[in-house]
């Protein structure tokens, strides 16, 4: 029998919210500002990617590079989390609650 994965269920979930926040924004904002969405969009949805290729690891180096990667995506994901928000594209209680997630 297969046991769950929080950290792949997490990091999918994470994933999903980062793009409808990247879609939500690209719709109602100009184009100048699109490059902030592509860049949280890229790095947010790159945390899953990576836990995803760890699990097929070539050697345990390989698996633990991987999930290395994976916490360098959460890093700059928080960064660009904490640019919407000092940059109030994002109130408090949505930073809150994102950041939490992205910490995770």
């Amino acid at each position: 029998m297969k046991t769950d994965n929080a950290l792949k269920n997490k990091s999918l979930a994470f994933g999903i919210r980062i793009t409808r926040l990247s879609k939500y924004f690209i719709k109602q904002t100009s184009c100048a500002e699109h490059p902030i969405f592509t860049q949280i969009l890229k790095s947010g949805t790159s945390i899953g990617a990576n836990i995803r290729e760890s699990e097929f690891g070539e050697s345990s180096d390989d698996f633990k590079h991987k999930l290395k990667i994976a916490l360098k995506e959460a890093n700059e994901t928080e960064y660009w989390i904490e640019i919407l928000h000092k940059s109030e594209y994002i109130n408090d209680e949505q930073y809150d609650s994102i950041i939490v997630d992205c910490k995770e």
